[in-house]
């Protein structure tokens, strides 16, 4: 590994580390606004390498940099009718044992006074406050680093100005695979006379601004004659052309395909752009859709990591991946012959997307991601508003410990889950070049 390579690799774990510590202070600074007595505040797991004391809550970093987490008193309700100061003993069966275990070393850390201070007893809107912190900042790092990439350094753009003209029609098929031949037909473009520097500014009497529009007025006209706008140097002309039906990648998903669609055979123009913040509204919005959608194939693409790590096939650039496997894309970046600027672009893009699939994984409803808290906050809000509705009696809190079994096993999931991606990002990592 080159030194380059070492240093990508350092600057994402850095990055993702402090992404971690930002997640917990999205949890710590609600939960103490609330008055919870939060009593760690830790980065990573394990043993812990430095620490400090400040009022209630010892802040410190552990030797496993694969999360974080903050630990507040009272996240366990006791038993319905019990005395939170006292204790019972422990009922039989091994899953009722196991939870009133768990109830028992929860109270332990309650001290005298801090009845008020634990996270059962707050309402249910602080609770989801509090456990939606650690998604809300990693979503708010991921908005503030795309706004960086695209306010900041911009983006590609395609423009409606014509940057080349092709000559021949070829089978989508084949398109990557040869060039021209005699006997193929020519494309509607040359056959118009469409140069390279022709701004196409209107399709069928419709203005366009940017090539998706005028691409998509293209294809919905289909096969025929049209008018298109065309300024050329200094002058305006109209420019009719016969356009032909093709089967063409689809726009919002390349790996479909849109049948007879109309086709005129020029490519735009690519140039670099600054947008404004409703520009970033709007990509994050799509990015998030994307996230969420991807989340119900996490099953099926850990399949395809273990096959990929155990069988050495190579490895899906868009599956899941590590912090390791982050780290080693970081590294390849850094090694790679992009610009400076374009390596910065890439690690902030980067960065940023990781924070947003963190966001979104998290607010799973399962314990014991956030979403399983988050699940529980609104359960009993809304069985408190219904109670309210009915003139009955306010129910008591909601006793996330009877799920401890389900969240036992989905911890021994998510670890299992965790070492395969740690495996297959040593000995067959995901990789952006060849």
């Amino acid at each position: 590994m080159s030194w380059l390579s070492a240093a990508g690799f350092v600057v994402l774990f850095v990055g993702l580390l402090v992404s971690i510590a930002l997640h917990e202070i999205g949890h710590l600074v609600p939960a103490k606004l609330f008055g919870v007595r939060v009593t760690q505040y830790m980065v990573g797991f394990g043993p812990t390498v430095w620490s400090r004391r400040r009022g209630d809550t010892e802040y410190g970093l552990k030797w496993i940099p694969l999360g974080g987490y903050i630990r507040m008193i009272g996240m366990l309700p006791p038993r319905p009718n019990d005395d939170p100061t006292k204790l019972r003993s422990v009922s039989t069966g091994p899953w009722q044992g196991l939870i009133e275990n768990a109830r028992a070393v929860a109270s332990e850390e309650i001290k005298p006074g801090d009845q008020g201070r634990v996270f059962y007893r707050k309402p249910w809107w602080q609770k989801v406050i509090i456990m939606f912190g650690g998604p809300a900042m990693n979503f708010v790092l991921a908005f503030v680093l795309f706004a960086i990439v695209i306010m900041g350094f911009g983006i590609q753009v395609l423009k409606p100005t014509v940057s080349s003209v092709s000559k021949c029609v070829i089978p989508a098929a084949q398109a990557d695979k040869r060039e021209c031949r005699p006997s193929d037909p020519l494309t509607p473009a040359a056959k118009a006379g469409l140069r390279p520097g022709d701004r196409i500014t209107s399709v069928a009497g419709t203005p366009v601004s940017s090539w998706e529009e005028a691409t998509r007025l293209i294809r919905a006209h289909g096969a025929g004659t049209t008018a298109l706008g065309v300024d050329r140097a200094s002058e305006h002309m109209t420019v009719n052309v016969d356009l032909i039906a093709q089967d063409r990648p689809a726009l919002d998903d390349p790996a479909k395909i849109d049948k007879n669609v109309g086709f005129l055979g020029v490519a735009p123009t690519a140039v670099i752009e600054k947008q404004g913040p409703g520009y970033v509204v709007g990509q994050m919005w799509d990015l998030t859709k994307r996230t969420a959608a991807s989340m119900v194939n996490i099953p099926k693409k850990m399949v395809g990591v273990w096959q990929a790590a155990f069988s050495g096939e190579k490895r899906d650039p868009n599956g899941p991946i590590g912090i390791v496997g982050a780290g080693r894309i970081g590294g390849e970046i850094a090694a790679s012959e992009l610009s400076p600027e374009n390596k910065i672009i890439f690690f902030i893009n980067l960065l940023a997307g990781l924070n947003l699939a963190v966001g979104m994984f998290n607010l799973i409803p399962l314990l014991p991601l956030d979403g399983g808290h988050i699940a529980g906050g609104l359960w009993e809000g809304l069985k408190r508003v219904f109670a309210r509705v009915r003139r009955r009696p306010m129910p008591g809190y909601v006793d996330v410990a009877k799920a401890l079994p389900l969240t036992y096993a989905m911890a021994a999931l998510l670890l299992v889950m965790g070492g395969l991606l740690i495996y297959a990002d040593l000995v067959n990592p995901v990789r952006i070049s060849g």
